[in-house]
């Protein structure tokens, strides 16, 4: 069955249940308050799929939670730099701007082919939906380690989980507007309200329209989450939610980088076309879920999602290869004249996820367990069409048949008629079936020893269809990835920790042969300790961890353009975690990681066939980040509360370009907030971000596509609330 017919009985069975409900006014309940009790991860109601409901000191892996108040006041409004305040995270390349690219611990996926997965309430977002806006954002929950034993096919850093605000039982609302440097202005909104004592439901979204700091590019953002929630009787909570994003921003590769001077040209030169117009992403969503109670220790969840992306049109993207490249080559053309490739891109996703889950709390010679038993289907659909218009090798012809720009004088427009003569680079389908089933048991030992034990089965099939020349490619693969763990608490407040897991993801293609790749494997160990203070006033982590990846995609070196799975990479390093309200009114967030990502074998990298040596770092990924915020709240009059604050980033030097000697430089990056309560609903806030002007780098890919981070820039912002 298509997964489109699927989607259209699941949604007409929820929407005429949900319309039941409301016909029949289920008899009153208690309204549900929505938030986290104590210190577990969990939203009263509807609980998180896949981590059970167990406190985070009982957890034998490092959480870190951001709460999406605290993101709107900061006006963090993209995940991206959303998760700059959590440790061991790193930007990566991010497509010209058009998703979330960044690494956990030091892995990351494939970023060639589909950006970094995250997940939304537990399903996974994959495709190519943008930038994640955060305007919906409850709170986001980033797990470390490796939790492919729950989630499956996943990365050994860690998993990013967005969890999304639920509707209440209380009606209430706010809406904020925002301007600030570039003509940026955007508007957040959000409403809340029951529609009888048992349905209730919640809007909210964010506009935004913005020009930037790099010359011409102008972007447009709409994102809106409607959900509904429902009682049914006191045991049974139904929620759908959707979602429908829309984003318009010209595709952007940043500027070259000549000789390692980061300062010859301005962070703002854009070295694209304004003609070609923006790139187009276009994300529609669903979620269903189920949660029943059947009594107080036993709990079953079970959900559906289906979500589709699309994402369409022309860049510009310099030249890489060396022989077709001016800007490359000695003469009067060295570091002047840069010859672009003009691509067309046309990228379409579509995924269709159910799970079921069932949570039970019970005694067995008197040890206290907490089980957690599921299985889940995903179903994944990826088309990708790409032409493009790529310069010969270069032999002093006019600048018109390589596509160059002066990047010294850049002139736009000069060759209207590029796009008429592209050629397809790839036309392919690929279609991902995968099911998997998860358990593990956390017993209580003794009332400071618990140990966990559990693992996930998956089973995943690809088919991958080349269509211009009609090649199919299958391939089925099997995976059992265990997971263990122990806990030891020698206080209410301490816990020291220890875990072990294994995971896989899938390798995409096939070598010269025809034959497809086995898994990427991992292993990942983690010991660390947790301190939490009576009412949660200080929350503190340190956990030290390593991990090792095999069977990553190589370049062929008997076959020129194919690869190999022969990879092998590894990556260790300590992090700590500080969030504590001191006295004063003071309040403190520290986070640190030293992370040392390397290669263990000697191969040549996939892209460029450049020889990589063992030792060597991976790209993008700094040995020392970290991030000290210090807010003072204090009253103004009678009862006008105010917050003044600071923050400092830092960003240690990291390659920017694989099997080469290019690299970022480190940048330390200070911000200032301030808030004040003008009335009882009435909030203004603003930030100013790098404080000094300082001149750093986001990411990169390769010397000639490296992207400059922002210059010193201001927003403001006012806060209704009804």
């Amino acid at each position: 069955m298509r997964a489109s017919s699927v989607l259209n009985q699941i949604l007409a069975v929820s929407v005429s249940a949900l319309a039941t409900m409301a016909a029949s006014s289920v008899s009153a309940q208690e309204a549900p308050e929505t938030g986290t009790e104590g210190s577990a991860i969990v939203v009263t109601g509807l609980r998180q799929a896949y981590i059970g409901d167990l406190p985070v000191q009982d957890i034998p892996q490092n959480v870190q939670s951001l709460d999406g108040t605290v993101l709107q006041g900061l006006g963090l409004t993209r995940l991206d730099t959303a998760l700059d305040l959590v440790s061991g995270v790193a930007r990566l390349n991010n497509f010209g701007g058009l998703w979330d690219g960044y690494a956990i611990r030091g892995f990351a996926g494939d970023a060639n082919n589909v950006p970094t997965g995250f997940l939304v309430n537990g399903f996974n977002a994959r495709g190519f939906s943008g930038p994640r806006d955060t305007s919906s954002v409850e709170r986001i929950d980033v797990l470390k380690g490796s939790t492919s034993a729950l989630f499956g096919r996943g990365e050994p850093g860690g998993t990013v989980n967005i969890v999304t605000k639920k509707p209440e039982f209380q009606a209430k609302g706010n809406l904020q507007v925002q301007g600030g440097s570039w003509n940026s202005y955007r508007v957040d909104a959000d409403y809340t309200t029951p529609l009888s004592n048992s349905i209730a439901v919640r809007i909210n979204g964010a506009y935004e329209n913005a020009d930037s700091f790099r010359d011409t590019i102008h972007s447009e953002k709409i994102f809106i989450t409607p959900s509904i929630l429902a009682k049914l009787g006191s045991s049974t909570t139904v929620s759908y939610e959707l979602e429908f994003a829309s984003l318009k921003v010209p595709f952007d590769r940043g500027i070259p980088i000549f000789n390692n001077d980061f300062t010859r040209l301005p962070a703002s030169r854009f070295l694209g076309e304004p003609g070609d117009g923006p790139m187009k992403a276009d994300i529609l969503g669903h979620q269903l879920q189920v949660q029943h109670d059947f009594s107080d220790n036993w709990s079953m969840l079970a959900g559906v999602s289906y979500r589709t992306t699309h994402l369409r049109g022309v860049g510009e993207v310099p030249e890489l290869v060396a022989g077709r490249q001016p800007f490359l080559r000695p003469g009067p053309t060295a570091g002047t004249l840069l010859s672009r490739q003009s691509r067309y891109h046309n990228f379409k996703s579509e995924n269709l996820i159910t799970r079921a889950e069932l949570t039970g709390h019970f005694n067995v010679a008197g040890m206290a367990n907490t089980l957690v038993i599921g299985a889940d289907y995903d179903y994944f659909k990826l088309d990708q069409v790409q032409t493009r218009f790529r310069p010969a090798a270069y032999t002093g012809q006019p600048n018109a048949a390589i596509n160059a720009i002066d990047v010294l004088n850049p002139v736009y427009g000069a060759y209207p008629a590029v796009n008429s003569r592209a050629s397809l680079v790839y036309d392919r389908l690929e279609q991902d079936y995968s099911w998997g089933a998860y358990f593990y048991d956390q017993i209580d030992l003794t009332s400071w020893l618990k140990v966990r034990a559990g693992g996930r089965y998956d089973e995943f099939r690809q088919d991958f269809l080349t269509r211009n020349n009609g090649l199919l490619l299958k391939q089925k693969v099997t995976k059992f990835s265990p997971q263990a763990g122990v806990v030891v608490q020698p206080t209410d407040t301490l816990s020291f920790y220890g875990s072990f897991g294994k995971g896989f993801r899938p390798n995409n293609g096939a070598n010269v042969q025809n034959e497809t790749f086995q898994p990427e494997s991992s292993k990942s160990y983690e010991v660390g300790a947790k301190y939490i203070s009576p009412g949660n006033g200080i929350t503190a982590t340190v956990a030290l961890f390593s991990m090792t990846k095999t069977n990553i995609l190589t370049a062929d070196p008997a076959n020129s353009g194919f690869v190999i799975a022969v990879g092998s990479a590894k990556s260790r390093g300590v992090e700590f975690d500080l969030n504590a309200k001191l006295p004063y009114d003071f309040n403190l967030l520290v986070v640190y990681a030293y992370t040392d990502a390397f290669w263990t074998a000697e191969f040549n990298d996939p892209d460029f066939a450049k020889p990589i040596l063992p030792g060597d770092p991976l790209i993008g990924i700094p040995k020392h980040s970290g991030n000290v915020m210090l807010t003072k709240d204090f009253t103004i009059g009678d009862d006008r509360k105010a917050t003044i604050g600071a923050g400092v980033q830092y960003i240690d030097k990291r390659l920017g370009e694989t099997a080469t000697n290019y690299f970022l430089p480190s940048a330390t990056l200070v911000r200032l907030i301030g808030s004040v309560d003008v009335t009882d609903n009435i909030t203004v806030s603003g930030n100013v971000d790098n404080l000094f002007d300082k001149r750093w780098f986001s990411n990169s890919y390769s010397a000639l596509w490296t992207f400059p981070g922002a210059p010193r820039s201001f927003s403001v912002r006012a806060n209704y609330r009804f």
